[in-house]
């Protein structure tokens, strides 16, 4: 196949700054040590960790026609991302946030949609995105002309040509499993949050909410749980619960995003399931420890040499609950 890893959706522009405890009245100024730009979302900054970790990679999504557009290409060209689907779009702006980071890690963000919600795969397309070992769609949710029908049909002929496929999303209210629910039955790894899976199966327990997602036709769910870890369950029977690792928080921005490339990377590699979770969790603590995405991640190496440090706890059994 042409790439390792073709990353379709979510590519917006970050400019972070931190450490912000507060918004400064009127027109006040407020110093902070450190300020930096960063190309981000479910398949941006996927797509970048994914190339630091040496797979070929395509880049999949729409930008606008403004100055973040160009820095966007330039940066995923910088890493050796392929960004000839990348569409640039007249009228709209690039997808863009302003992310202010506290001093705990944690990041509110003011968001523009931009051009995420703007592009479309065209036909003339497919061959090229589908040519992967792994087809990612990040950001399902967001992507107002490719969400429901038009990705599931692009899954099903991505499973059919022999791909693996893995999806993540942006999930606010459970009326949004309606743009997933298509793709389910044609994905072989489902990757999102706690918070956000729980929100669309309307379920707590953690065991209940990955069941609801294998029952709708996914292959494996691996839930990631935050400082928790991630919970990995697969419609063979096989679960397991992967603590994370102990580091200092620097920013959570795209932790969730760089897991996700670490999975790619685990499949491409041929990773047992245990060792392929526990990789994509160093590359998502290897993430949080600098500011913006996939700041902290350097090398497929650096990343494997993460694994073989001391979890947070030893892990207990995949039947635990996870708050």
């Amino acid at each position: 196949m042409r790439y390792d890893y073709t990353s379709i959706g979510f590519y917006t522009f970050d400019c972070l700054g931190r450490p912000v405890g507060a918004i400064p009245p009127g027109g006040g100024t407020l110093f902070i040590d450190e300020i930096a730009m960063a190309v981000s979302g479910a398949a941006g900054a996927a797509v970048i960790a994914a190339a630091k970790h040496g797979l070929s990679c395509l880049a999949v999504g729409g930008v606008g026609d403004d100055l973040m557009a160009d820095w966007v290409l330039q940066r995923l060209q910088h890493f050796g991302v392929d960004v000839s689907t990348m569409q640039r779009l007249s009228g709209v702006g690039t997808s863009s946030s302003i992310v202010l980071t506290r001093a705990d890690g944690s990041r509110p963000a003011l968001h523009m949609r931009g051009a995420t919600g703007a592009f479309v795969i065209p036909e003339s397309a497919v061959d090229q995105v589908l040519d992967a070992k792994v087809v990612h769609i990040g950001g399902v949710g967001l992507m107002d002309r490719m969400d429901g029908e038009p990705s599931a049909r692009l899954f099903a002929e991505a499973q059919r040509r022999g791909a693996v496929t893995t999806v993540d999303v942006f999930a606010a209210t459970e009326k949004d499993l309606a743009n997933v629910a298509g793709l389910l039955p044609h994905t072989d790894y489902f990757l999102p949050s706690i918070e956000e899976a729980r929100v669309l199966s309307g379920l707590e327990d953690i065991d209940d909410v990955a069941r609801f997602f294998l029952d709708k036709g996914v292959t494996c769910c691996i839930l990631t749980l935050g400082e928790n870890g991630a919970y990995y369950r697969h419609s063979n029977g096989d679960r397991f619960l992967m603590p994370a690792f102990d580091i200092e928080m620097i920013c959570s921005c795209g932790c969730g995003d760089a897991f996700n490339a670490g999975i790619a990377t685990g499949i491409v590699r041929g990773m047992d399931p245990e060792s392929m979770v526990r990789f994509a969790q160093a590359t998502s603590a290897l993430n949080a420890t600098g500011l913006g995405s996939q700041a902290g991640v350097t090398s497929f190496e650096e990343t494997l040499a993460f694994t073989r440090r001391p979890t947070k706890l030893q892990a207990p059994t995949a039947h635990a609950q996870v708050a």
